[in-house]
């Protein structure tokens, strides 16, 4: 019996990650939470601290050194994640995380606003989330990957969370220069994780499921699904970081020192996310993920519309923080997963690679647009200006698509020749509740997308054993 056949049986019954899966996952998770947090801690603080810098009483350069990273790691990103195919995962990410510690040293001890734009750049040409995604699926077998995957995603909203807070108290602590500081031996602390605790993978190999393939962007970007998704966390993040280059501000003006900000920040956040569980939770069971994703939308868009009415008053921006936070964590978390159910399944890693960079050029736009709206107009015009993005985004999300109840699942089943993997589709399409079959004969795997409730799971696992006997 073939060796590869005999793995499949074996996997149709191991349902549990494996040591070595759970320190890959684990691995991978600190070192894109340490690369985060290196990114957010900033946002609560550096407005306030550019006015101390020569040339940073334009809020054009401000919002250009916010969202500088942005733009270098848009173009980086998917070259990063191919360059791993070639010449190592490791040496890849190594690579990044010394470009992003230099980043930030050359942030910390920059004297004017400028090489501070430098720094930033340099920080974002660490992109290294394309590579570790490969790595993450070189090191977990298909069963576990999207449960592997989501450990790594959860770590975004975490490390936000947590900058949020941290960021305002260690800016009174020890300054900007100081939290560049942290952030530049944060990533040299993550070369150690990736040397040291990351196992060292077996076999690189290219994985349509988590990587970009060129041949495939044609038809993600023509999808218009899609393109409402990619519009829509560019949006998001454009949006967000243009608010950061004048809510610090803001708050200041209002009569809240640095010091305080995070009592502001902490208690928006928590309350915001305790909101939004059960709208998850709810749209997902009733299938009414469209109506709750809507609905968070709007309610950014009215988060926006206080911010610009009520930017000058305390209990203003508070209450406006309040629903911008419940929209925005609902929105971070239901993108992904929305991309994933739209997506074809054998394009799911493009799709994901086009949303990533959509994402990363919202936060260069973000920072540039609000910076110089601020500078020539005011800080008024920011929101508005994010009231417009949101207005947009709205009326777009009305015509789309309502997501399918279905999830994702992969078994690996062996490299084949192609007409194998095609009657191997065949088949797997016909097993009930499998609304799209994929077999990827030179990876060895099978991608389904089946329905939430009434697929057949033990038909598919029966189907593929018995290919073992």
């Amino acid at each position: 019996m073939p060796a590869e056949l005999v793995a499949v049986s074996e996997l149709v019954l191991d349902e549990s990650m494996t040591p070595n899966e759970k320190r890959a996952a684990s691995g991978l998770a600190a070192i894109f939470a340490l690369r985060m947090l290196g990114m957010f801690l900033i946002l609560p603080v550096f407005a306030l601290y550019a006015e101390h810098l020569p040339g940073g009483n334009n809020h054009t350069l401000v919002g250009l050194a916010l969202g500088m990273y942005g733009l270098t790691q848009a173009i980086l990103m998917i070259p990063f994640g191919m360059a791993s195919d070639r010449i190592g995962r490791k040496k890849v990410i190594i690579f990044g995380l010394v470009l992003f510690a230099l980043g930030s040293f050359l942030a910390a001890t920059a004297t004017d606003i400028y090489w501070t734009i430098g720094g930033r750049a340099l920080q974002g040409a660490g992109a290294i989330s394309a590579a570790v995604t490969a790595m993450l699926a070189d090191l977990t077998r298909e069963e576990h990957r999207t449960k592997a995957m989501a450990m790594v995603g959860s770590t975004i909203g975490v490390t936000f969370a947590i900058s949020l807070v941290a960021g305002p108290s260690l800016g009174h602590l020890i300054g900007v220069p100081g939290i560049f500081a942290l952030t530049g031996v944060l990533a040299l602390a993550a070369i150690w994780v990736v040397k040291v605790w990351v196992p060292d993978p077996t076999d690189s190999h290219f994985h349509a499921d988590a990587q970009t393939n060129p041949a495939k962007f044609i038809d993600v970007l023509k999808n218009s699904q899609l393109a409402r998704l990619d519009l829509g966390i560019f949006s998001l993040h454009a949006a967000q970081m243009a608010m950061f280059v004048v809510v610090p501000v803001a708050l200041k003006n209002a009569g809240l020192t640095l010091d305080k900000h995070w009592t502001v920040y902490l208690p928006v956040f928590a309350g915001s996310f305790a909101l939004i569980v059960p709208a998850i939770i709810y749209g997902e069971k009733r299938g009414k993920m469209k109506p709750v994703f809507i609905g968070a939308v709007a309610l950014m868009l009215l988060a926006q519309i206080g911010l610009a009415l009520g930017y000058t008053h305390f209990w203003g921006i508070v209450a406006a923080l309040f629903a911008y936070f419940a929209a925005f964590n609902l929105l971070e978390a239901s993108l992904p997963s929305l991309i994933s159910k739209l997506a074809p399944v054998s394009a799911k890693g493009t799709a994901m690679g086009v949303y990533n960079t959509a994402q990363a050029l919202g936060a260069f736009s973000g920072g540039v647009v609000g910076g110089w709206l601020a500078q020539h107009y005011g800080f008024q015009a920011v929101f508005i200006f994010c009231v417009g993005l949101m207005s947009v985004w709205l009326v777009t999300t009305l015509s789309m698509q309502a997501p399918p109840a279905i999830k994702t699942r992969m078994f690996r089943v062996g490299s084949m020749p192609s007409d194998q993997a095609a009657l191997l589709k065949t088949q797997l399409a016909g097993v009930a509740g499998v609304v799209e079959a994929v077999v990827l004969g030179e990876e060895g795997v099978a991608m389904l997308k089946v329905s939430i409730k009434g697929w057949d799971e033990d038909g598919a696992r029966s189907l593929l054993a018995g290919r073992a006997v």
